[in-house]
């Protein structure tokens, strides 16, 4: 859940930098009339509306799973990023070229430059501020990765979405006021426009960049390499385990992974102790690796041995938590101990 506490905090720090700048922007377009400074507005509205689809998303996904929805609704938070991915291109994106296009061809004076400049110079600290918050959440999350890295392999959503948003306002900002100060040093009301369009430009391939991302996700990703790696090392690490043969993984939300499996158990174990040395997997797994939660475990038999009645059990070769390795020799020494006979 560290996740989704950072990403929350983010969200809830961008929907009041946004909403603050919306009012200050569109307050600026009613002053000076420039169409990059409506563009602006109409992105940190859609800014706005976006962190409140995040939150609702967040919210919706704590419903307890119902036998409907047995896994959950842990894919809600997937679903409200991919919507915020399409609001912000439609509202923002083509909202931007359509004005820009329309300023083309019926251009109109800047007023009041003076203040468009002001309005502009705080919007660029408020969201300045907001994405300093966002990358700091983001660095517990991300670990060694970099931002680029984070952003195209991340399971929680809410924080590429803010970094992204904010780093295109401000982008967004810096190209509106070059618009603005071009305008009124040449004289030529077609800059206004042509800052307009480049913003719905902007404000496009950000877009289409959070789409594919949020498609991926609720479509469903895979754990990652190194979660693999642990389930795989906590599986195998089972004394009544010869060999993983197949494993498949999928997030069922940022926090929570489905892992199925076919194991092949030791072949002298009766089915009372498979069960055990299936519950002792599952044990393992979680210590590993806590977000998989929801774990499917196939007993089966390679299909290279099948026609061998029994196999040694095999060496684990995995690198696993020491505190996991000292457990389990304390339960192999445990199951050689024998019992006492009994008082009378």
């Amino acid at each position: 859940m560290a996740g989704e506490s950072h990403g929350k905090r983010a969200v809830v720090a961008a929907l009041v930098a946004n909403l603050a700048i919306a009012v200050a922007k569109f307050a600026g377009f009613a002053v000076t009339s420039s169409s990059a400074m409506l563009a602006e507005g109409v992105h940190s509205v859609a800014d706005t509306g976006n962190q409140l689809l995040l939150l609702l998303g967040g919210r919706r996904a704590r419903k307890a799973a119902t036998e409907e929805h047995p896994f959950g609704y842990g894919r809600e938070r997937y679903f409200w990023a991919f919507v915020v991915a399409l609001v912000l291109f439609t509202l923002g994106s083509m909202f931007a070229v359509y004005e820009g296009i329309h300023k083309l061809r019926h251009p109109e004076p800047l007023d009041s430059p003076g203040v468009a400049i002001a309005i502009l110079g705080f919007a660029m600290v408020a969201e300045g501020l907001s994405f300093r918050t966002g990358m700091k959440e983001t660095k517990p999350v991300k670990g060694d990765a970099t931002y680029r890295q984070f952003i195209r392999h991340a399971k929680v959503p809410e924080l590429p979405i803010v970094l992204l948003e904010d780093l295109g306002a401000l982008i967004g900002l810096v190209i509106a006021l070059a618009s603005i100060i071009l305008t009124q040093t040449t004289g030529n009301d077609h800059w206004d426009a042509y800052g307009t369009l480049t913003i719905g430009g902007l404000l496009g391939v950000i877009a289409i960049i959070l789409v594919i991302e949020m498609k991926s996700l609720l479509i469903g990703e895979s754990a990652s390499r190194k979660q693999r790696e642990a389930i795989q090392a906590a599986i195998e690490i089972e004394p009544g385990v010869l060999q993983l043969i197949h494993m498949r993984t999928e997030h069922l939300g940022p926090d929570e992974l489905l892992v199925c499996a076919k194991v092949e158990f030791d072949h002298r174990f009766t089915l009372p102790e498979v069960a055990e040395a299936v519950d002792r997997v599952e044990r393992n797994v979680r210590e590993n690796v806590p977000e998989a939660r929801v774990m499917y475990l196939e007993p089966d038999v390679a299909r290279d041995f099948r026609s061998q009645p029994v196999l040694t059990p095999h060496v684990p070769t995995h690198d696993v938590p020491p505190e996991i390795r000292e457990r389990m020799e304390a339960e192999k020494r445990a199951a050689r101990r024998p019992s006492l006979p009994p008082t009378n």
